[in-house]
């Protein structure tokens, strides 16, 4: 009896921990708006330098970016009198050709309205990544830096109608024009589908170096012939001229501080970091003990295995490095 009714009392402890988690997740979500930006609590009484970051695959959102926090902060930036320039820090593989540009129009239109932008490029900041970079006036990047991919992936193809077809496998798509089904497993790459995706990477692919030409006084030609996809160190990049210095970041932010302060009013300047950070929510808390759960189940095959075995799946253009 004894024995059963540790067992029971175990068993409601665990249950009360559990409600209690669950409660402060519901919290945490309904308190705050999810898509809100992150702004400081207190008020800028002086003149400030943002130091504003851009982290991870550039979409509309996932874990590490949010489009939407991005470019309200942007648009509050330019707004704010007390707001004198922004230092932009990039540690991105790039990402969608919409997303990026809308970030560097935004940013465009930042520095057109009289105020400074500087980037400062991270561990990372490659195609999409760098294409947001050339917003910036000028551009340091620490020494280990890997950057460049200036390039297209248009779209990914995979075909499986023969693989489908050794296991007697049929799958139909019922469509209205001829090239409406392209791109799907199920259906063969024609020529002249290939061209029309060809056409839209192209079409990207020139804008991209149009942008770098114009940000880095460079030659279209100039442009084209480093722009062949690869990736460049710090110091490739800085003898191509795609990026102005190499530093670290704490230098390279108080070299533009000090640019900065002979235009403040009072002869200082606050320093005012701005992160995307995802807000936690009920059903991340759930989909994260649902996620334990599965892993520590048994199976043939390691999940990393058969992460491997997905194509990657992009399926609209994008200024995207993929090592």
């Amino acid at each position: 009896m004894i024995q059963k009714k540790k067992k029971h009392t175990g068993l409601i402890v665990f249950i009360v921990i559990i409600v209690l988690l669950a409660c402060m997740a519901a919290v945490s979500f309904f308190a705050v708006p999810r898509r809100s930006p992150e702004r400081p609590v207190k008020f800028f009484s002086q003149e400030y330098l943002a130091v504003l970051s851009v982290n991870g695959v550039i979409q509309d959102e996932n874990k590490t970016y949010n489009q939407d926090w991005l470019l309200d902060t942007i648009g509050r930036l330019k707004n704010d009198r007390k707001n004198l320039g922004v230092f932009l820090f990039i540690d991105s593989p790039g990402g969608s050709v919409y997303e990026a540009d809308e970030v560097y129009l935004a940013l465009r239109d930042y520095a057109r309205s009289g105020k400074e932008l500087r980037a400062y490029l991270g561990p990372l900041a490659a195609s999409g990544g760098y294409y947001i970079a050339c917003a910036a006036e000028h551009i340091d990047a620490n020494r280990n830096t890997l950057t460049g991919s200036i390039g297209v992936i248009g779209s990914q193809s995979v075909d499986l109608t023969r693989l489908l077809d050794t296991y007697g496998i049929r799958v139909t798509t019922i469509t209205a024009g001829k090239n409406k089904n392209m791109l799907n497993f199920n259906n063969p790459l024609t020529a002249e589908q290939r061209a029309i995706m060809q056409s839209i990477a192209d079409e990207c692919y020139e804008q991209f170096v149009s942008i770098v030409a114009d940000a880095r006084h460079l030659s279209v030609t100039q442009v084209k012939t480093l722009g062949d996809g690869r990736i460049y160190t710090a110091s490739q990049a800085k003898s191509a001229a795609l990026i102005d210095g190499i530093d670290g970041f704490d230098e390279s932010l108080e070299k533009f501080k000090t640019t900065l302060l002979p235009h403040t009013k009072s002869g200082t300047l606050e320093i005012v970091h701005y992160t995307y950070t995802p807000r936690s929510s009920l059903s991340d808390f759930f989909a994260a003990m649902t996620g334990a759960a599965k892993n520590n189940a048994y199976s043939p095959i390691p999940k990393a295995a058969l992460e491997k075995l997905a194509p990657a799946g992009v399926k609209y253009p994008a200024y995207l490095y993929m090592p």
